[in-house]
């Protein structure tokens, strides 16, 4: 790897993969971005995007056009290896990481790694991942001195560099956003942090790799926790017949005091699922972040049980729910909690149940055979009396309040709430 020419492969072109190989590759750098999917990879070498990202469409196009990304279902011989696939829960586990994909993109590129190539990590991990991926390459590649085991001079350089962006904001901060850069040794992190310095305009701080792992954990943990203490004031709130958003807006007066909005739960493939990774850990040390995700899982349950309630008292209106995603202006329905509610009404209340969802051209599968419709906000407004806010979209927003006032409604991001 030189400073004037670059060959980058970014593995995984979801959420992250994509809107960082476009970066890159505006950087000056060659990249081909790697994808299972043959449909995602025709896509993008169209310079067309799979996802809903504010301003990726111009920045694929751009740096497509220009020669500096393009794609493939092959793993290409690279300087730079960047993985930035899923990792999920095991499946019928308790809530148990499964790092395969992360496997699997080593695997792939065991075979064409050479000499004084870079390996970084960008999937969120348990701690000790960036290090097990060490371990397979060399087991796949023992010609290749690896970096931590070998005597000599290690041949490639292994990294951790956890992604620390916003949906909706994501190309922004991919920039100007600090990273952790966790080396195996200070110098694979030196090499690493030499690359992200090409493109990242925020402080690269090094660390070694496992407390990088760690802190891309803490960081979504410390959210969850906050966010469930608000949750649990609000359903504390509604059992006692209070106004959660008043009693918030209150103590927020308070010179030291901040709490968060609350909401139906809490979703994403970060907030909500990081934090079981470092339960699964430390199982017996994890007690506040445990007890965090049950209290927003539990929101979406109460939510739920609010919800038929009100739609129970009034067996002839039509109910519309707005919104899907898990959370505002944003086409990204992953571990949703607005889904989770939705699709239970839905399966309960069938026919009546219409959904508002701008940015969803068709409704999830689990909603195929309940006779729930997808319909615009317009026709909510005319046609529905109940009115189930669970996505803060602007959209949603932006209805004033006398296209609003004949429907009875169940607020539960607080967006129509008049300040005291």
């Amino acid at each position: 790897m030189t400073n004037d020419r670059c060959t980058v492969a970014v593995v995984g072109l979801g959420y992250i993969g994509l809107p960082t190989a476009a970066i890159i590759a505006r950087s000056g750098c060659e990249v081909t971005g790697v994808d299972t999917s043959e449909t995602v990879v025709e896509t993008i070498n169209r310079g067309d995007i799979h996802i809903e990202e504010v301003d990726l469409d111009g920045l694929v196009q751009a740096v497509v056009s220009r020669g500096t990304l393009k794609a493939s279902t092959q793993m290409p011989e690279a300087d730079v290896y960047v993985i930035a696939v899923p990792t999920p829960f095991k499946r019928d586990s308790a809530h148990e990481p499964d790092t395969a994909y992360v496997m699997a993109a080593a695997d792939a590129i065991a075979p064409v790694l050479k000499p004084g190539a870079l390996v970084i990590v960008e999937s969120t991990c348990p701690v000790g991942t960036t290090d097990a991926v060490r371990d397979r390459l060399a087991e796949k590649r023992s010609d290749l001195a690896m970096p931590g085991i070998a005597s000599a001079t290690p041949d490639i350089a292994i990294a951790y560099c956890p992604e620390r962006v916003l949906p909706g904001r994501i190309l922004e901060e991919l920039v100007h956003n600090d990273r952790s850069v966790g080396g195996i040794t200070p110098r694979c992190a030196r090499k690493a942090l030499a690359f992200y310095k090409r493109f990242v305009r925020g402080e690269c701080v090094t660390t070694e790799a496992r407390a990088a792992e760690m802190t891309k954990l803490v960081e979504n943990a410390f959210r969850d926790v906050n966010i469930a203490f608000a949750n649990e004031l609000s359903m504390i709130a509604d059992r006692q017949g209070l106004d959660v958003w008043e009693v918030i807006r209150l103590a927020n007066r308070h010179p030291r005091v901040n709490i968060l909005q609350p909401g139906p739960g809490v979703g994403g493939h970060c907030i909500a699922v990081d934090p079981w990774f470092i339960v699964h850990g430390a199982p017996e040390d994890s007690r506040v972040i445990r007890t965090a995700r049950e209290v927003n899982d539990a929101k979406m349950h109460h939510v739920l049980e609010q919800a038929t309630a009100l739609i129970e008292e009034s067996p002839e209106a039509q109910v519309a729910c707005l919104g899907l995603a898990f959370k505002a202006n944003i086409d990204d329905f992953r571990e949703s909690p607005a889904r989770f509610i939705a699709a239970r009404l839905a399966r309960k209340f069938g026919e009546r149940i219409n959904i508002v969802e701008p940015y969803a051209k068709e409704l999830p599968v689990e909603f195929g055979d309940t006779g729930a419709s997808l319909v615009d906000i317009d026709t909510a407004l005319e046609t529905c009396g109940i009115l189930i806010v669970l996505v803060d979209h602007d959209l949603f927003r932006s209805i004033p309040a006398e296209e609003r006032r004949a429907a009875m409604v169940y607020d539960t991001r607080g967006i129509w709430q008049t300040p005291g």
